[in-house]
């Protein structure tokens, strides 16, 4: 998979690193040169230097044979217009956005070509939550624009659904539980798996069955 990554700061290094030793190809957009004679890459990594948020820059760069476009830069206006120019000019299938400040996620959508935006204090909020709570349906990740997003829910010890079996369950036909977390063991959900208190469930859900699955989860 050609990957490219617009920035070149300690994110965009870092991902560019990993995807390389991943065994994916990487094309690294760098606007100043400087940035690049400072950073530290693996073999492998190929720079290029120029705006990416000129349509010019981009098509030199050969954006077009990319499979995905991450958008890594410090500031969200840049990580639009990459998003924004990504999709509708190179047609690139998949556009993944960095949000550097929260009160701009809004933004982050497939108005702006973006399929799937990333908000690390909202995501680290989400794992906080995640770890602490109980019995309250907590959002882990969106994708493709908020019209998917993975959920999760600590079953308390009265929840409707401890002691039933995924086929018991009247789950809405716009989500499907992913897995099952149990003490140290992951559970692949199944039919005749039964819920047990204090399993952590993930679920795959829609903004229309968010709330029913919230309900069905946390209900008691």
């Amino acid at each position: 998979m050609r990957v490219a990554i617009a920035g070149a700061g300690a994110v965009g290094v870092y991902i560019a690193n990993d995807l390389v030793e991943a065994g994916h190809e990487i094309l690294l957009i760098e606007q100043q040169p400087g940035v690049r004679d400072r950073a530290t890459t693996v073999e492998g990594v190929e720079w290029y230097i120029g705006d990416a948020c000129e349509v010019s820059s981009l098509r030199d760069a050969g954006l077009e044979g990319c499979d995905v476009m991450v958008a890594a830069t410090g500031d969200d206006e840049d990580n639009l217009v990459v998003s924004l120019l990504a999709k509708t000019e190179f047609a690139v299938p998949r556009v993944i956005a960095r949000v550097n400040h929260p009160k701009n996620e809004w933004l982050f959508n497939e108005n702006w070509g973006v399929d799937l935006s990333v908000s690390t204090p909202h995501l680290i909020t989400a794992l906080v939550e995640e770890a602490v709570t109980v019995g309250r349906l907590v959002r882990i990740l969106q994708f493709e624009g908020g019209q998917a997003r993975l959920v999760e829910v600590t079953l308390a010890d009265d929840a409707v659904v401890v002691d039933k079996a995924i086929s018991e369950i009247d789950l809405p036909r716009n989500a499907t539980f992913v897995a099952v977390v149990r003490g140290e063991q992951v559970v692949m959900p199944r039919g005749d798996t039964v819920f047990e208190a204090g399993d952590e469930i993930l679920a795959m859900v829609t903004p229309d069955s968010e709330e029913e699955v919230r309900q069905l989860l946390t209900g008691t």
